[in-house]
């Protein structure tokens, strides 16, 4: 028996659902478990239990970037360490947004456990053929998002959690463990320190153009498997809402490239044009539509290159998580399409020097 489950049972009963049916669900990456409760009454509800003590330290608000350095991974790259608070304030000012982010029935964040509405299993991830509903809802709810600038502080559900901006420490933090994990996971050898350098120096002013002037709400894990279809509902609430516990302010591109460039699934380019486009309009003329592409890009770039080395070759280094390599084909190649379509030739030309394309696979 896990040692947690004294506390699961003591929680559950406290909100008076000990009698409940309890299925474990599959998890992810995280160490955030999921168990599908189901109630005498047949309601389905989900238990997320996120261990505290399993995640480094969340950085202060007013932390230096020297500070983040010292208090490890998640203060640089501005996570929220697997919250629950995070998920439970968040969820909150969600669906006072007309969202559809799961309800909270109870939590307790010292714990590291809440019960949540179950949205049901709809995810956008297992819909084929046309498309074009379900990411134009998507794409719609970016643009609801966007229209206001978001607070400094969430509050809702009697939490709070700060919605710290997306900057350049936080992009090198996710970009530069490629260097170290692709070489590992392909066999090449260890990348010399001027190799190193000249990465750091290509990539910096991707970093300086990702730090929005006029940050807007990220959900940052804006994707396929994080999405749900909800065609019972009306308006932007059609989309379900999930993972966003780490949510940031920051660039209006970097949801719809995790949207439009998914990792885990194929989203054909008529696609992605047709759904910059019906961003771009519904903003009016507010958006210089050249520079939010061109950055777009450049910003699309530089997650491919962040999922290919800090998620996909360091879980396959340290936990031969195999499912990861289905992926990296697919994510090479908008790694490719985007340096080129963004013109960042330098970087291409690194890649070329030192990932050889049978390293790419």
């Amino acid at each position: 028996m896990s040692d947690r489950e004294p506390l699961r049972l003591d929680f559950l009963k406290a909100a008076g659902l000990a009698d409940a049916v309890r299925q474990p669900l599959a998890g992810d990456a995280s160490t955030r478990l999921y168990e599908r409760l189901t109630t005498p009454s047949g309601v389905s509800l989900i238990l997320m239990d996120q261990p505290p003590s399993q995640e480094s330290a969340v950085a202060p608000a007013d932390a230096t970037p020297e500070q983040r350095q010292a208090l490890g991974y998640n203060a640089e790259a501005r996570l929220s360490g697997g919250s629950v608070a995070a998920f439970v304030a968040i969820a909150g000012w969600l669906r006072a947004q007309g969202l559809s982010s799961p309800a909270i029935i109870a939590h307790d964040p010292a714990q590291g456990l809440a019960v949540l509405e179950d949205l049901g299993p709809d995810m956008f991830a297992l819909h084929q053929g046309d498309l074009s509903e379900l990411y134009g809802a998507a794409v719609d709810v970016q643009v609801g998002l966007h229209r206001e600038p978001p607070p400094a502080v969430i509050q809702a559900e009697g939490e709070s959690w700060p919605l710290n901006l997306y900057d350049a420490l936080a992009y090198r933090s996710g970009l530069d463990p490629f260097l170290d994990w692709w070489p590992q996971f392909a066999g090449l050898p260890p990348l010399d320190e001027a190799a190193k350098a000249e990465w750091r120096e290509l990539w910096a002013p991707v970093l300086t153009r990702g730090v929005a002037d006029q940050p807007v709400f990220v959900h940052r894990d804006y994707h396929a498997e994080n999405l749900l279809w909800l065609p019972q509902r009306s308006g932007l609430a059609r989309v379900g809402l999930l993972d966003f516990q780490d949510a940031v302010a920051g660039h209006p591109a970097w949801d719809l490239l995790h949207l439009l460039q998914d990792a885990r699934r194929d989203v054909p380019p008529e696609l992605e044009t047709a759904m910059l486009d019906r961003y771009l309009a519904a903003q009016d003329g507010r958006v210089d539509r050249e520079q939010f592409l061109a950055d777009y890009r450049a910003l699309a770039a530089l997650n491919a290159a962040r999922i290919l080395g800090r998620v996909f070759a360091r879980q396959e280094v340290l936990f031969r998580r195999d499912r990861y390599t289905a992926f990296m084909p697919r994510t090479w190649a908008h790694l490719t399409r985007d340096l080129q379509a963004g013109g960042l030739t330098g970087l291409t030309d690194w890649f070329d020097r030192h990932i050889p394309q049978e390293a790419r696979r």
